[in-house]
């Protein structure tokens, strides 16, 4: 199903899953980012910016745990917690859902282990829950393949798609097993714009580029190379505040505390480097429920010597950030 918006595939992809299964609960997971609709907002698990003095959200909405192995939170904690939300505030049977991204946006590029993955798979097939994978940010080619769940090798039952699909054109989908994608009544879904001819015919040359370009390889080096180089400047002394480099293939990011023990979120820190490498000519945009992540996305069809000037002038602005900081302590 082709539609315009991330949020309004999420949306569809939540309604196709009510009409398949008979249900209307719907599970997705703290840091998860799915839209800025009110539903879109309502399985959302980040209050800033995205939730404050816009509720109240739709019903029947639950969060569980998302593993986040740099703040201590495991596989097994995870799911623990999802076993606990439906022991404690929703039968299974009720739940028509769960909606998880591969690799958090929003939430700070926190990447689902593969064994959460695999057991999210396992729960949803007991339970006889629809499995959605929001890969509107992790998708595309990003993460160095072209979806993010296979990294996991876990098949979900329902896709959403956007951002890259169209190459900035607006375009997104919802693609899955046919006798889900079916269920809905006909006329029950649509959309004015949906599937617009220009729209389409940019995601029909974004798909032949990735291809073409063997863009999945090179996201996979974009990411090599902006590690390295992320490594190399956490490991040099002063730099104790990035406390973690993270994300597979060209979708990066790193963590910034207050230091590597306490793990203290450092989000004032976070605004300077944004502001500094924006003087010095670079955009960075920062993520994460604490407000204290930067993500790198760059293009996946960027020049080597422009990707080499951009983290030229990132580690200029984390330097200048880290300076200004020691100073002002001083």
């Amino acid at each position: 199903m082709l539609v315009t918006t991330g949020a309004e595939a999420v949306e569809n992809a939540i309604k196709i899953a009510r009409a398949y299964t008979g249900r209307s609960g719907v599970v997705a997971f703290s840091g998860a980012f799915h839209g800025r609709t009110l539903l879109g907002m309502a399985l959302t698990g980040k209050v800033m910016p995205y939730k404050k003095n816009f509720g109240p959200f739709p019903a029947e909405v639950f969060h569980a745990p998302f593993p986040n192995p740099y703040l201590g939170v495991s596989t097994d904690e995870a799911v623990a917690g999802l076993e606990w939300l439906f022991a404690a505030d929703v039968d299974p049977q009720r739940i028509a859902a769960f909606i998880v991204e591969p690799v958090q946006g929003e939430g700070g590029f926190n990447v689902a282990p593969k064994e959460f993955l695999v057991r999210l798979r396992e729960i949803a097939d007991r339970h006889g829950i629809v499995l959605i994978a929001d890969e509107v940010q992790a998708g595309m080619a990003r993460t160095g393949k072209m979806f993010g769940f296979e990294h996991a090798g876990v098949k979900p039952d329902l896709v959403t798609m956007a951002k890259g699909l169209a190459g900035g054109f607006p375009l997104s989908a919802v693609t899955g097993r046919a006798e889900i994608m079916n269920a809905a009544h006909p006329g029950g879904l649509g959309g004015t714009y949906a599937g617009n001819p220009l729209a389409v015919a940019a995601a029909n040359a974004v798909l032949d580029v990735i291809e073409e370009e063997r863009l999945c390889e090179r996201a996979a080096e974009i990411g090599r190379r902006i590690n390295d180089r992320l490594t190399s400047i956490a490991a040099r002394q002063g730099m104790e505040r990035i406390g973690d480099v993270r994300g597979p293939g060209a979708m990066v990011a790193f963590e910034l505390v207050e230091d590597r023990v306490s793990k203290a979120a450092a989000p004032a820190i976070t605004t300077r480097i944004v502001a500094e490498a924006e003087a010095r000519g670079l955009i960075l945009l920062s993520c994460g429920t604490r407000l204290n992540v930067i993500r790198l996305l760059a293009p996946l069809t960027i020049e080597w010597e422009v990707l080499e000037e951009g983290l030229d002038i990132l580690e200029a602005s984390i330097e200048a950030a880290f300076s200004d900081t020691a100073s002002a302590a001083a």
